[in-house]
């Protein structure tokens, strides 16, 4: 078999099975038959091929050192297995499959296409040529198609692409005989490693520093073993290591905030200190200590307060494609300058390690808030339970891993907070507190500026502890302001978190995700147990029970705006019942109130938690769909038509029309999405009723 012919069966055989093989080498990738469209765009990006090159040259490394077929499911959402074939006097290893084995993972890969880290890319490449098995057992199937092939085609395997290996050997060797320093040759070493074209390896040689070496075997034990830690853990342990390397006693892990380097960890006489970097745009001095393999020095203001005794620090800047993402700060005296160098060589090869880590916790989480959300529209559904309240307090508590938390909800009559539901230690205490008002300390003022507080240490904040009886653990929380359409209904509040961290902004990503639900329900809750019924009355429709054309209105306005701040999705729909004139006319006017009462309830049981559904005008309905995609909208709207077409009415089958329109660059306040929506409704009924329309821009 030839190497031409070894190909061709590859690419068969791959096209066959409906999956991806590719063959890789310790250096590259040097073959890929039907390979997934994901893997080539991620590849030929400056951002993610080094993601995607550690989690190949890791399976590389493993199958190879194991000597069996492995499994792994890289950060892309894609499942293969690594299988390594010896090929004549090459090691090679097939990766076979790179498929999503389950629907979920490829919708988080279309969110990230839409609205994620991928938005760089096109849609129609990037999703040109995908896999999505039922099982692993495909992919197995096809490896042990791998695994029988025999000694001449494994021969021919190990062909591909040897002309080109050998042809770059052969460039001109005139500068060969320069001596390169053991420094040279570490670097390549360690560089090699990070792009995972070679295992580390380690020749005892006169030439080699002593020093160099033993740093070399050091980082190599370390490097293998972070990938199996969280992000935190891995900052640690870098941190840790760095260290007792290089005996250093005084170190802090900075991560960039909106950029502002803010410590998360440290030991020393950095432990427990707040230190926050700025980093201006216009300023080039971490840039350039990077590009220098040296520290940033940074001295302390004559007056700060931030770091105590503080009198400089060493800034050592950890970046992923330019990007300064967090920094190790030491203060310490260095005064080696090659162990300056070393420490920063050190941080720089080991960001791609630090960077999988943290787009694969982003991705976990977005997975873990997805799956809240969908408890969270489950539970909404009821609302009407006397636990509500307790429910709600708990859900929130779990998902930002608090061991406490409270629900307070604001009378605008007597301006005062009631705790609607208060979980954890002391809960019974802050419920039936009399001595102090409730909310005064921070919930007032959070209410009424209508921003989130995220405190990371109490102490050293400006804000009033709380009574000692209360017994909190740490002090760290975040209060959270309640409102819709512009109504302030209330503040959730959470303390303690498990593990004994600080809150952050990643925390309260998660709360703005949500917010819109926690909002709908509460309001919802609150609007049902209003002791002033003209109060209800005035926010509802007295025949169907949904909300009103006034509160939609308010609730659109305020949508849109959260749309354009965050950047969701949104979608609104019209919905028009066919031919109901002719149904007043032919059953009586109160036979049509019926049949509007039966839709208005079909609308309430399919649709969302989070979704609002108001009476519009007569026959005409409107929905507002928070953060939903226009293709989520659509299926929503199909379960909508289709509810009521198989609803039986007592009189005769009763349709609906449905038009829909998307929160856009070319409109996006309320007329115009109205207006749209109006249109699309329109081309509905033109083309026969009972149908669902997308409004499509001239």
């Amino acid at each position: 078999m030839t190497e031409t012919e070894a190909e061709k069966y590859l690419e068969d055989l791959a096209e066959q099975n409906g999956l991806a093989i590719v063959l890789v080498d310790e250096t590259s990738e040097i073959s890929a038959s039907n390979n997934n469209s994901i893997c080539e765009n991620l590849y030929s990006s400056a951002e993610f091929a080094p993601h995607c090159a550690m989690f190949c040259g890791l399976a590389f490394a493993e199958a190879t050192q194991e000597g069996k077929t492995i499994s792994r499911h890289c950060h892309a959402g894609l499942n293969y297995q690594a299988l390594p074939i010896k090929a004549g006097d090459r090691q090679l290893v097939a990766i076979t499959g790179r498929t999503f084995l389950h629907s979920e993972d490829y919708r988080k890969a279309a969110d990230r296409n839409i609205s994620g880290d991928w938005k760089q890319f096109s849609g129609e490449e990037l999703f040109k040529n995908i896999f999505l098995s039922s099982s692993e057992n495909e992919i197995e199937q096809l490896t042990r198609r791998l695994e029988k092939l025999n000694e001449e085609q494994r021969e021919a395997l190990g062909n591909i692409g040897r002309r080109e290996a050998v042809e770059v050997v052969e460039e001109p060797t005139e500068e060969l005989p320069r001596q390169v320093s053991p420094d040279e040759e570490i670097s390549k070493l360690i560089e090699q490693f990070h792009q995972n074209k070679v295992q580390l390896a380690i020749e005892q040689t006169s030439e080699k520093n002593t020093r160099e070496l033993e740093d070399l075997a050091a980082w190599r034990s370390l490097f293998s073993s972070l990938l199996s830690l969280n992000y935190r853990e891995a900052c640690i342990s870098v941190a840790e290591f760095i260290a007792k390397r290089y005996q250093l006693t005084n170190l802090a892990w900075l991560e960039n905030k909106k950029n502002v380097l803010e410590s998360v960890w440290g030991n020393g006489n950095l432990s427990g200190q707040q230190i926050q970097i700025g980093i201006p745009a216009e300023d080039t001095r971490l840039k350039d200590a990077l590009k220098k393999e040296t520290s940033l020095e940074l001295r302390e203001r004559k007056n700060a307060q931030s770091v105590e005794n503080l009198q400089k620090i060493d800034l050592f800047p950890i970046a992923v494609g330019g990007k300064i993402r967090s920094a190790l700060a030491v203060s310490d005296e260095i005064s080696d300058s090659e162990v300056k160098r070393h420490i920063a060589r050190f941080v720089r090869q080991v960001a791609s390690e630090l960077e999988i880590l943290r787009l694969r916790e982003e991705i976990n989480r977005h997975a873990l808030t997805t799956q809240a959300v969908n408890r969270l529209n489950q539970m909404l559904r009821k609302i009407d339970s006397e636990e509500f309240w307790l429910v709600l307090a708990q859900f929130i508590a779990e998902l930002m891993n608090a061991e406490r938390g409270s629900l307070l909800i604001y009378n605008e009559e007597n301006k005062e907070f009631t705790v609607k539901a208060a979980i954890g230690n002391s809960a019974d205490v802050i419920k039936h507190e009399k001595s102090v008002n409730i909310g005064e300390r921070i919930a007032h003022n959070v209410l009424r500026s209508g921003r989130p507080l995220v405190v990371k240490d109490l102490k050293s904040s400006d804000i009033m502890p709380a009574p000692n009886d209360w017994k909190y653990k740490t002090g760290s929380f975040i209060s959270y302001p309640i409102v819709v359409g512009g109504r302030k209904i209330g503040v959730l509040n959470v303390t303690d978190k498990v593990d004994g961290s600080s809150y952050d902004e990643s925390d309260l990503d998660i709360l703005h995700t949500l917010a819109p639900q926690f909002a709908v329900a509460i309001d919802h809750t609150a609007l049902i147990s209003k002791v002033d019924k003209f109060e209800q009355l005035s926010m509802t429709d007295a025949l169907t029970g949904l909300l009103n054309r006034r509160y939609l209105e308010v609730r659109l306005n305020e949508e849109i705006n959260r749309s354009q701040r965050h950047g969701y999705p949104m979608c609104f729909m019209m919905v028009d019942v066919d031919e109901f004139k002719s149904y007043n006319d032919t059953f009586s006017h109160p036979e049509g109130d019926k049949a509007l009462q039966m839709v208005g309830q079909c609308l309430k049981s399919t649709l969302r938690g989070a979704d609002v559904a108001a009476r519009y005008g007569g026959e005409e309905f409107s929905i507002l769909l928070p953060q939903t995609t226009l293709r989520e909208a659509v299926m929503i709207a199909e379960r909508l038509r289709e509810r009521v077409a198989t609803t039986r009415f007592p009189n005769r089958q009763v349709t609906i029309s449905i038009g829909l329109a998307n929160c856009s660059a070319e409109f996006c306040n309320a007329n115009e999405l109205i207006s749209a929506a109006d249109r699309a409704l329109y081309s509905a009924k033109t083309k026969g009723r009972n149908r669902v329309e997308v409004y499509q821009r001239d």
